[in-house]
């Protein structure tokens, strides 16, 4: 377990992070989540004792990880693929991570066997792809067999393959009990792995909570419709209770606040004429771009409303979807 209290890190007039507490349970995939400059490398380099907190603690397993000898053991991390000697080879690697954390050699082999890199072991690192240095940096962090894993941005440079492969080891580590934190700065990553999530912005905590919560701050479905009759459309839904719409230019309005099936009704009651009707919801990745985006570090635009009015605003207008696939 991951424990931190009021966790801060300031760099002259910088704050980086910014009294975080949160809790990364054992059993579990724990999403961390952030925009870029969110402070979410350097909150996992205060974890592992490579940056030093200017107030707050944060312990693995009850202490601080820099209190323990032989590191491997207790905590595995993949925090930047490129921090390796490139002319050594895969094999030469690992086998000097394992003799500085009293490891047996053997796991050299069997952990190169774990991530496909076994046909590898006697290539120079230097020669590797950068999903070949991911998959590298991902056999460091199993050597020592650790209860807790932590790992940013792991999937950049990985083929579909190799995405699919990599979510199903974090699903796996935790069912056999390990703490797994990935960090990552898109959602879609962790739709399909993650059992919690941990979303900062600036440094501070958005939102800290399983999956399934975080999903429901979509705001329900909203509904598109296009009519030749806007117009008569928008005056009846005026009119119904809980409703809220905008139009565009095309006959299109888009609906929040009743379903699809009222929506048809009304139409039906009023005499309107629709050209189409959809329903969707909110996609995990427009919650957690309207939640962040008045807290992106670095944006060409100036930032985004967020809350369900701005999730609405980021919806694609009907018809337009597609063509934009």
């Amino acid at each position: 377990m991951i424990e931190a209290n009021a966790l801060t890190r300031r760099y002259g007039p910088v704050t980086a992070v910014d009294r975080l507490s949160f809790t990364v349970r054992p059993g579990r995939v724990t999403g961390f989540l952030g925009p870029n400059g969110a402070g979410k490398s350097t909150t996992l380099r205060m974890i592992l004792g490579l940056t030093a907190p200017t107030s707050g603690t944060v312990t693995v397993g009850g202490r601080p990880f820099r209190d323990r000898p032989r590191g491997l053991r207790h905590v595995g991390a993949l925090l930047d693929a490129h921090e390796v000697h490139g002319g050594r080879t895969a094999r030469a690697h690992l086998a000097a991570l394992a003799h500085g954390n009293g490891l047996p050699s053997r796991r050299v082999e069997e952990v190169l066997g774990t991530v496909g890199l076994a046909a590898a072991a006697a290539r120079r690192i230097g020669g590797f792809s950068l999903g070949m240095k991911q998959r590298l940096g991902i056999a460091a962090a199993l050597l020592g067999d650790p209860p807790v894993l932590l790992f940013d941005e792991p999937l950049n440079g990985l083929d579909p393959e190799g995405v699919r492969w990599v979510r199903g080891l974090f699903r796996s580590l935790a069912a056999e009990g390990r703490t797994v934190l990935v960090s990552s700065h898109l959602m879609g990553e962790m739709e399909h792995t993650a059992d919690d999530l941990l979303v900062v912005g600036r440094g501070r905590i958005v939102a800290a909570e399983p999956l399934t919560v975080f999903a429901a701050r979509g705001g329900g479905t909203t509904v598109a419709v296009r009519t030749p009759d806007p117009s008569a459309l928008a005056d009846a839904l005026r009119a119904e209770p809980g409703a809220a719409f905008r139009e565009a230019g095309d006959g299109t309005l888009t609906v929040t606040g009743v379903n699809a099936e009222r929506v048809g009704d009304l139409a039906h009651a009023h005499r309107v004429r629709l050209h189409a009707l959809t329903a969707r919801t909110a996609s995990l990745e427009e919650v957690f771009l309207a939640l962040t985006a008045e807290r992106v570090e670095f944006g060409a635009t100036a930032p985004s409303r967020s809350g369900p009015e701005a999730l609405v605003e980021s919806l694609p207008e009907p018809g337009r979807e597609e063509s934009a696939r």
